[in-house]
């Protein structure tokens, strides 16, 4: 059961091939016996519960398409019943009193929760190195990191443990670990999917998603994500484009006449052979579907890291000043007045990660560098969103679709980067100026690295759209995964 895709395991359901709670009990089994530390927490009476829910609202004729499929949570979205740690001592025991939207939505949809994901730390991190509660390891090489900050989510589709899960993607971290992990993930336009219930890195930034085997489970997913919500206030409004829709809509349509821009800056210095070599072959794959391939500038692209290493510490030093022992969370045992046990309470609940962005965020807010640092690099933000509207949909506008590398090279090896923090931002160089945009970007598997050390270890095709153009993008990789079998592919032993 745990090879099959989202929708196949839905079709099983509704024909009453299988029952939700023989589902559940068959991933439960599985999750108890992986030693990939995907996930923080598991209660098996909890999921239990739901599929039984589940299955009596298939039997009275109420079910959805998604009723009785298993999904896990990134541990950044508040969960009622399950611990929500965001990787963090800081929130070790923590369990939220309400569900986040994206939770919510999903409960209505009668999915079963089968626990929490393990994530970067405040989802701050590259490799999922940074979890205050161990690595997570690659399914495709267990000496290799599944990515991040959404490592837990990867690891878990990719050895099957989950046949659905959420992300969050605040500079790639839905999209880089699918690509680590040969699956598929999307990050939808920024404001798409609620945030509420989601605990903030950047708000500017952090976006909601999913992650499954294929583009069709991951358009089935957001067909129940995706939606305004009045409780955040980044949510866009109906006449914006925060409505429900149907992103299943273009599955099927035929790629002929597609134009596909290839940026020059996403193949230069830095880009691993073997990473070129498969996303190469892919696109030439595009052009055998009847699609054209279009070279494009970005010129801005380098300067993507700079500006999201200045925006996103500025944010995630204000975020994360609530956590100071207070309200809720960790509180240091021993202190001698209300400053003492702010400084404890901190050193001792956030990680070296955490308090390094803290400390870059917070001066770069001071006054006096305001103007130099934040400042100018919101104004680079802007000149990178306009390198995007000129190509996709200015009145020069050459492609409908851009495509390049998701990252520089494949996984690397645990704590290959663990002592160079600036390694690892460097690695984030293709996703950045996505999120920076605001666009939507979705990662798809398109094959492996070469060499012996590198040849099980998956390379991932990064597809940006236009804003509010999921349905494109969702069918644009549907019609490659029709043409190959990368998404079938799974780790030894699975």
């Amino acid at each position: 059961m745990h090879t099959k895709t989202l929708k196949e395991l839905s079709a099983l359901l509704q024909s009453k091939a299988v029952t939700a709670t023989e589902l559940a009990t068959h991933f439960l089994d599985r999750i108890e016996n992986s030693d990939l530390n995907a996930f923080l927490h598991v209660d098996r009476a909890l999921t239990l519960a739901q599929a039984a829910e589940a299955d009596a609202r298939i039997a009275a004729g109420t079910a959805t398409a998604l009723t009785g499929v298993p999904i896990a949570h990134k541990d950044i979205f508040v969960t009622r019943d399950w611990r929500s740690t965001a990787g963090s001592k800081m929130l070790a025991d923590y369990v939220s009193p309400f569900d986040a939207t994206v939770v919510e939505k999903f409960r209505k949809a009668g999915m079963v929760t089968l626990g929490k994901l393990n994530c970067d730390e405040f989802a701050m991190g590259s490799a999922n190195e940074n979890s205050a509660f161990g690595p997570v390891k690659n399914p495709w090489d267990k000496n290799a990191v599944p990515g991040g900050s959404s490592g837990g989510s990867a690891a878990a589709v990719a050895a099957r443990l989950a046949p659905a899960v959420t992300g969050t993607d605040t500079g790639g971290s839905i999209r880089q670990p699918a690509a680590f992990c040969g699956i598929t993930g999307i990050k939808p336009t920024y404001g798409r999917v609620s945030r509420f219930g989601m605990i903030a890195f950047a708000s500017s930034l952090d976006q909601g998603g999913p992650m499954a085997q294929t583009a069709e489970d991951c358009a089935l997913l957001l067909n129940a994500m995706a939606g305004f919500d009045e409780r955040d206030s980044t949510s866009l409004t109906p006449e914006l484009g925060g409505v429900e829709e149907d992103f299943t809509r273009e599955l099927g349509q035929p790629l002929s006449g597609l134009r596909i821009g290839v940026p020059k800056e996403y193949f230069g210095e830095g880009l691993a052979a073997d990473v070129e070599a498969a996303v190469r072959a892919a696109l030439a794959q595009y052009v055998a579907l009847g699609a054209t391939l279009v070279d494009i500038s970005l010129p801005n692209t380098a300067l993507s890291i700079p500006a999201y290493y200045m925006i996103a510490p500025a944010e995630a030093s204000s975020n994360l000043s609530r956590f100071d022992g207070v309200r809720y969370g960790h509180r240091a045992a021993e202190y001698k007045d209300l400053s003492d046990m702010y400084r404890k309470t901190r050193a001792e609940g956030f990680g070296a990660e955490v308090k390094r962005r803290i400390m870059v965020g917070t001066y770069v807010l001071c006054h006096g560098y305001y103007d130099a640092y934040y400042l100018k690099a919101q104004k680079i933000r802007r000149l990178i969103a306009q390198d995007f509207e000129a190509v996709l949909n200015g009145p020069n506008a050459v492609c409908d679709v851009i495509m390049g590398p998701v990252a520089p090279t494949v996984a690397w090896d645990l704590g290959d980067k663990s002592d160079d923090p600036v390694a690892a931002y460097l690695a984030d160089i293709f996703t950045l100026s996505t999120s920076l945009a605001g666009l939507p970007g979705m990662s798809i598997p398109c094959g492996f690295g070469q060499g012996e050390k590198n040849a099980n270890r998956p390379v991932g095709l990064q597809i940006i759209g236009k804003h509010f153009g999921e349905a494109k993008l969702l069918n644009v990789a549907h019609q490659y995964q029709l043409a190959t079998d990368w998404h079938t592919r799974a780790p030894a032993g699975i």
